[in-house]
């Protein structure tokens, strides 16, 4: 998961989903700063299959998609930066476009940078809208209050 606020801790989940089931089955768990190394293993084939190295382990695993580990490896790195400050793990034989500009958090950024400007324009045309419809109002009240003087005079004369 992502947060704004630093956890207290920070977990590696292994969960493993059996064929025929809908439930995941935890595997293992590791502490992120036990994580010392991650490897993509080929960072020119496109494949499932990584290694993370921890301190007292080493564990192999395999992600549904080649894309979806593109997708855990950029959050890894992402979580790794923010929140570990002493020793940070070593990405190797990985694609360089998960550690930095083109990442799926700059992606999620510049969306909701994208929508917000998207709502604030939105909201400025509204406010333009309301303040004509205002000053329409206040012409038909002026309007209103005239017509009404001039109804009382003529009554008044008739």
């Amino acid at each position: 998961s992502v947060t704004n606020k630093k956890p207290s801790q920070a977990s590696i989940t292994k969960v493993k989903q059996f064929e025929g089931s809908t439930s995941f089955v935890r595997r293992s768990q590791w502490m992120l700063e036990q994580l010392c190394q991650v490897n993509g293993i080929d960072s020119n084939r496109d494949s499932p299959e990584f290694d993370l190295l921890f301190e007292n382990a080493f564990d192999q695993w395999v992600a549904s998609t080649a894309s979806e580990k593109s997708t855990f490896f950029q959050i890894l790195h992402h979580t790794c930066q923010r929140y570990l400050t002493d020793k940070k793990p070593e990405f190797i034989n990985c694609q360089s476009k998960i550690m930095g500009g083109n990442s799926i958090l700059h992606s999620a950024a510049d969306s909701v940078t994208s929508a917000v400007q998207k709502a604030s324009q939105a909201l400025n045309e509204r406010g333009e809208r309301l303040g004509r419809a205002e000053e329409k109002t206040e012409d038909m009240k002026n309007s209103a209050q005239q017509f009404a003087e001039t109804a009382h005079k003529v009554r008044f004369l008739v």
